[in-house]
């Protein structure tokens, strides 16, 4: 059984700064991580791996440096890792992200499942799974929380959505977006880390990819979205306020803060 997990270094959004005019995130000013929900896909294509005889590959698009994400998923259980890399998948946006991804796929061939995780925490829009599997044109399943049975023909789950629990059965080929309650990620070890950093991490520019893409269709130029303004919102500290010797007066304002901000209300 061929697994593809896609997953997405990100910035840690804490120290990240943003390029307000182009309406970009400057991902060159901040450490980065494997996005957490990619984790929870990677945990659900590794454990499948361990009952199902599988090939597990990593798969992303970033800059040069997103080797290191591809390295740490095959030091958690990927057994290999490609890198879509180039200068012109620059800007992407959902749109253009999931055709470049998903020609990636069509370039792999024969995938049984792809995983990705919900979300990712930079963009927050949950849209790139379910793109991808639309230009795949194959089925897809989103807000997996609970594997019910894998076979080798079918994959039951549990999705979550709206506060409602369905059960869902799907046929190969299928894309499943999972949440973090699917699983607990695991650490992998320091045999794993070292083993992991010798391996060879293929990367694929435009070219290698021009079979089943065109130009006009990735980065920019294939992204209809355009941000047209950024506004950071200012840090928000916690306010007090103090009184010792009025406290009925004080218990007054309070209640009557309360009652205006109807915290008390269903």
């Amino acid at each position: 059984m061929n697994l593809i997990v896609l997953i997405k270094q990100v910035p840690d959004m804490e120290k990240v700064k943003f390029d307000s005019e182009k309406g970009l995130v400057d991902r060159t000013s901040a450490g980065v991580e494997i996005n957490p929900f990619d984790l929870n896909a990677l945990e659900a294509a590794v454990n499948i791996g361990r009952s199902i005889e599988s090939t597990i590959t990593a798969l992303t698009m970033g800059p040069p440096r997103g080797e290191e994400s591809l390295k740490d998923a095959i030091a958690r259980g990927a057994d290999r890792g490609i890198l879509l890399s180039d200068k012109l998948f620059g800007g992407a946006d959902t749109k253009a992200t999931s055709i470049t991804l998903a020609s990636a796929i069509m370039k792999m061939g024969n995938a049984d499942i792809i995983f990705v995780g919900e979300k990712t925490v930079d963009g927050d829009t949950g849209q790139v799974g379910a793109e991808v599997a639309e230009f795949l044109n194959i089925a897809h399943i989103s807000y997996v929380d609970e594997i019910l049975e894998v076979t080798e023909e079918y994959i039951k789950v549990v999705s979550d959505i709206l506060g409602g629990r369905f059960v869902k059965k799907a046929k190969y080929p299928v894309l499943i977006s999972v949440t973090k309650n699917l699983n607990v990620p695991g650490i992998p070890t320091f045999k794993d880390k070292i083993k992991a950093r010798k391996a060879e991490i293929p990367v694929w520019s435009l070219e290698d990819l021009k079979e089943y893409v065109k130009a006009e269709d990735v980065g920019l130029s294939g992204s209809p979205t355009k941000v047209k303004k950024i506004e950071v919102p200012k840090e928000i500290t916690r306010k007090c306020k103090k009184e010792k010797e009025n406290v009925e007066a004080f218990l007054d304002e309070i209640i009557a803060e309360i009652k205006k901000q109807k915290v008390l209300e269903a």
